[in-house]
């Protein structure tokens, strides 16, 4: 049987890596097999353009340059990692996917959302995460705990109004597509969003196995 792949969006602050881990727990104590894994990355290579897109020696990178360097981690992270797992029947979680190239690069940086349509049809070549948790609160509530984590990365430096747009394309993709998404209210305390998160993850298990 085939895997499932889901993926976790969501702004700066959101909380996703804690939540991941909680959502490979639940999982894994229901039975499945995990794999969890994030972009840019999940590679050797796929780390080290995590580095270049992420760091701060190359301040004035082109919007397209990040825009195909993404995708270009994106290429290897489907061939080595997530393709294999899914075949194998495994469970596929992965921090951040292709809808944060659409709010990033695209809403954030301006690239055309065409262009970036046609990449991700020629990089995927059809495959596309059967769920979406879309991790949603206020931008300044999420930069001020993203401040409170020590060190910025390159687009963590970015201006508020970077971040609003990025966060109007995830809600835009999210009404466009209900039937993927799931948002969920990461404006609250954590024990709050990870009962929402595992309530999300029973009703997606019993839908599978129904």
């Amino acid at each position: 049987m085939a895997g499932t792949f889901i993926a976790v969006e969501g702004g700066e602050g959101a909380g996703k890596t804690t939540q991941l881990a909680c959502m490979r727990e639940y999982l894994e104590r229901a039975g499945r097999r995990v794999v969890l894994t994030r972009e840019p990355g999940g590679t050797a290579l796929g780390e080290d353009i995590r580095d270049l897109l992420l760091g701060h020696r190359h301040q004035g990178m082109a919007s397209a340059t990040e825009t195909l360097l993404m995708f270009a981690a994106r290429a290897e992270h489907l061939a080595r990692v997530v393709r294999p797992a899914l075949a194998a029947g495994y469970w596929v979680l992965c921090d951040r996917f292709t809808d944060a190239t659409y709010a990033y690069q695209g809403g954030g940086r301006g690239v055309s959302l065409d262009k970036i349509a046609v990449l991700e049809s020629w990089v995927q070549e059809g495959l596309r995460p059967d769920l979406i948790l879309l991790f949603d609160l206020p931008v300044e509530i999420g930069l001020a705990r993203a401040g409170r984590r020590g060190a910025t990365d390159r687009f963590e430096r970015e201006e508020r109004a970077f971040f609003e747009r990025v966060r109007t394309v995830y809600l835009d993709r999210a009404r466009q597509e209900p039937d993927r998404y799931r948002i969920v209210d990461a404006d609250r305390p954590i024990a709050a969003v990870k009962a929402g998160v595992e309530a999300i993850l029973a009703d997606w298990l019993e839908r599978r196995d129904g």
